[in-house]
């Protein structure tokens, strides 16, 4: 089994691999599994992000997919158990390298980077406007989901989120997951580990007030 992180150098590699040596790959996986077959059971939102798609690769080896950062948690370290590093010395010619970058344009970005965060409140529809944040609308590029960013805290706290399937793929794998929000089925709750019902709006204030204290 050949695994690629889903970051930008990953998701250029994997598939040129995949073309050359004619094995099937599937991108962006946000969980992976071995069946009793010894088949890689390959999943990742599907159709917009409206379900959850299993795919298996039977015909080709190796099984190879792209999976992205902070999708499994990391194990604990096992001093033990050998490990075998092989260096393999590539030389490349210019000549052979048909691309070339024509432009770099950095994105400024300001503190910790969302994915290295331990604490995250992210914020969604519940909660109106960009006047009901104090630090305003947020960017997309540090949007939480599918589309955006994946995470792993030790805390998440989603504020006004119903839990749409592409949001959940970004942050189900935080380890502790509070959620405020006024519908009580709302499909969040039943990923976080402590649910509140009620509106945002009322709830965050006397949060902030029994932090202080």
């Amino acid at each position: 089994m050949l695994l690629f992180g889903a970051t930008p150098n990953g998701r250029d590699l994997a598939p040129r691999v995949a073309a050359r040596l004619r094995f099937g790959l599937t991108a962006d996986c946000t969980g992976l599994d071995i069946d009793d077959q010894g088949q890689l059971v390959q999943t990742r939102p599907a159709f917009g992000g409206n379900i959850m798609a299993s795919i298996i690769s039977p015909y080709t080896r190796p099984q190879a997919a792209t999976v992205r950062p902070n999708v499994f948690a990391a194990s604990a370290p096992d001093a033990l158990r050998p490990v075998a590093i092989e260096d393999f010395p590539v030389t490349l010619s210019k000549a052979s390298i048909r691309t070339k970058v024509v432009e770099t344009i950095a994105t400024a970005a300001e503190g910790e980077k969302i994915e290295e965060a331990r604490v995250i409140v992210s914020a969604g529809r519940g909660c109106g406007e960009p006047s009901h944040l104090e630090l305003g609308w947020i960017p997309h590029t540090i949007q939480v989901g599918q589309s955006g960013t994946t995470v792993g805290p030790d805390l998440y706290i989603a504020v006004g989120i119903s839990g749409a399937v592409q949001h959940i793929v970004g942050m189900s794998s935080s380890k502790k997951i509070i959620a405020i929000n006024k519908d009580p089925d709302a499909p969040i709750f039943k990923i976080a580990d402590l649910g509140v019902v009620g509106d945002a709006l009322h709830i965050l204030p006397k949060l902030l007030d029994a932090l202080k204290t």
